[in-house]
């Protein structure tokens, strides 16, 4: 499990955002450039789950530059994210004639691995 190219990693667990929204921001970066991320995810139209990813992905840079300090940020690059689905929150919706819907409020769990790529 342990790749030798992957230089840091950040999880965000339990996020409270449905997995579906935050696939579609997560596949946005895949692969792309710290730098150019950051600027996509700044000026995406899906505030909410671009603004956690971001918080996320900030994590990860940390933790690579807090890992190895000699790390150059500007070669750093999404190698992996994925978007998992975590536990749902099943709450009570009244209904008619004394009935009651459910309402899952889905969480997720965020994972970011970054590598580092020289030469652009």
């Amino acid at each position: 499990m342990g790749e030798p190219n992957i230089i840091s990693k950040a999880i965000g667990r339990y996020i409270r955002i449905s997995p579906q929204k935050g696939r579609l921001v997560a596949d946005l970066i895949r692969h792309r450039y710290v730098g150019e991320a950051l600027t996509i995810l700044r000026f995406s139209k899906k505030k909410k789950a671009s603004a956690i990813i971001e918080k996320v992905l900030r994590s990860a840079i940390a933790n690579a530059q807090q890992r190895s300090p000699e790390v150059d940020v500007d070669n750093l690059y999404i190698a992996k994210i994925y978007v998992d689905p975590g536990p749902s929150w099943k709450r009570i919706r009244p209904a008619p004639m004394g009935r009651a819907y459910r309402v899952l409020k889905r969480t997720c769990h965020i994972h970011i691995y970054l590598e580092e790529r020289k030469g652009r």
